[in-house]
């Protein structure tokens, strides 16, 4: 459906993140200075947004643009004008409560999916997708996850009767 919507880069992106554990850290202690941290990753409409700009910021710092340029011109958001070291990047990371150990997994799983993209001879979007082609793609493959919220209550109602909550940090 990605790949019809013509928002496969970033259908790879948020299907990486939610494959495996969040990136985001929010020690018991530090909860509210984490959920500040994370605060400019997030996106009121959707969370799949916030994982595509934590990615932007990521690749950022790595030197890259989110669909594969090398970094020079600076760009905004605080864009770093080159790679950072390994060191810097982690320091980075730690900084916003973000967890190199997960980063790298959620890295690793993106190029796992790259290598499966690679296999059907899919091609990657080269423009970015709009918000409502990444979350029509989505939607394809979510069915069990989409909810209804409660008007008076914090979850939301799911498929079969299954109340769920939104990550605490969102």
């Amino acid at each position: 459906e990605a790949v019809q919507r013509q928002s496969l880069s970033e259908v790879l992106v948020i299907s990486a993140a939610l494959s495996g554990q969040d990136v985001r850290d929010r020690p018991l202690e530090q909860q509210q200075a984490a959920d500040e941290k994370h605060k400019p990753f997030d996106d009121e409409r959707s969370e799949f947004m916030g994982h595509l700009k934590l990615w932007q910021w990521i690749e950022e710092g790595r030197g890259r643009h989110p669909f594969g340029g090398e970094s020079g011109e600076g760009g905004e958001g605080g864009a770093h004008p080159h790679k950072l070291s390994n060191r810097q990047q982690e320091q980075r990371l730690r900084e916003r409560f973000v967890n190199p150990r997960r980063v790298r997994e959620w890295r690793d799983i993106h190029a796992q999916l790259h290598t499966v993209v690679a296999e059907h001879r899919w091609r990657l979007n080269t423009t970015p997708a709009t918000y409502e082609q990444i979350h029509l793609a989505m939607l394809s493959g979510l069915l069990g996850n989409v909810g209804c919220k409660s008007d008076l209550e914090d979850w939301y109602l799911g498929a079969r009767g299954i109340k769920f909550w939104r990550h605490p940090g969102a």
